[in-house]
């Protein structure tokens, strides 16, 4: 315990380092993305830099989310921590989040490639910027995939995944669903997924599934569902790092365990005692749920050396 109290310690330094930045934007033709550049504090010449990509619905580029009360900052953190060990960041309002709000399409206009051409197109902007060295993508929760595809697309130089499943969404909602649904809609959840995943939108759809399976979110879950992380992940010539709190109640460790067999001569660290907003908070409900709305609690520093050890190893030499 005195050792944990001391890692903690350490982290609520890190993320009080004296590090810099600035506000940066992506011109896309139906708006701007809103971002921010973290810059480390002590100068050094042509740093690595990361894109940092937040997970699903409305999180923001800090890893906070209107659904869910409070803020916990675990993106501003990390990229802080990153900073101070002198790694550079960029981190994103997604299109309709945010800042990014006005660059958002109407739902049914919105696909997944929607996100990922986003994130390639940060990564291209980044490559193209002489401060910096090589671009690495670093992908949380939903953003792992999104991270995954745009990397490869946008031929960045290592990858790393966050709280990444290596199921294909659809599967991962069955997962959820079972044992939850009334029995009757039970075969009418699956039809509607065989459908899905088979490219076909669906009508009717009863109304107790109408907000998962609405007609104006179907094309989305369609482009969603055709992607499966641990084949798009087994595909990535890059460094690749796989990083999974065996303490987060959204993701099993077995996810991990599932992206690292896809891709064996990829780096997985289990961080012992993490959640899925970067804390260590033990697997208790309350503790967990108080977790993801409290600021105070840092990021754990386990999280941070295993990532910036990583982002720190000598890059291939073309990006």
């Amino acid at each position: 315990m005195k050792f944990l109290a001391l890692l903690l310690a350490f982290a609520a330094g890190i993320a009080h380092a004296q590090t810099g930045d600035e506000q940066i934007a992506l011109d896309t033709p139906s708006g701007q993305l809103a971002g921010t550049l973290q810059l480390p504090a002590a100068a050094q010449d042509k740093p690595r830099v990361a894109l940092i990509i937040a997970g699903s619905g409305p999180t923001d580029r800090d890893g906070n989310s209107r659904l869910i009360p409070g803020r916990n900052d675990s993106l501003r953190m990390l990229a802080v921590a990153l900073a101070g060990e002198g790694i550079a960041t960029v981190r994103y309002d997604k299109r309709g989040v945010g800042a990014s709000l006005a660059a958002g399409p109407a739902e049914s206009d919105l696909r997944f490639e929607t996100f990922v051409d986003d994130a390639a197109a940060w990564v291209g902007k980044l490559k193209a910027d002489p401060r910096f060295g090589s671009v690495a993508v670093i992908g949380h929760s939903e953003g792992s995939l999104i991270g995954m595809l745009a990397a490869q697309q946008a031929d960045a130089a290592a990858f790393v995944s966050i709280a990444g499943v290596a199921d294909g969404a659809s599967n991962i909602l069955r997962k959820q669903l079972a044992g939850k649904l009334p029995p009757d809609l039970v075969p009418e959840n699956e039809r509607i997924l065989a459908a899905l995943e088979s490219g076909t939108t669906v009508d009717p759809v009863p109304p107790a599934l109408m907000t998962l399976y609405r007609p104006s979110i179907q094309p989305y879950l369609i482009s969603w569902f055709k992607y499966v992380p641990a084949q798009r992940i087994a595909a990535l010539a890059m460094p690749v790092l796989i990083v999974q709190g065996n303490t987060d109640i959204q993701v099993e460790v077995a996810q991990a365990n599932g992206l690292q067999r896809a891709k064996p001569d990829a780096t997985l660290s289990i961080i012992p005692g993490m959640n899925h907003v970067f804390k260590h908070v033990r697997a208790d409900p309350a503790l967990q749920a108080a977790a993801y709305s409290d600021p105070s609690l840092p990021v754990s520093p386990l999280l941070v050396k295993a990532v910036a050890g990583f982002l720190h190893k000598p890059a291939p030499a073309a990006n």
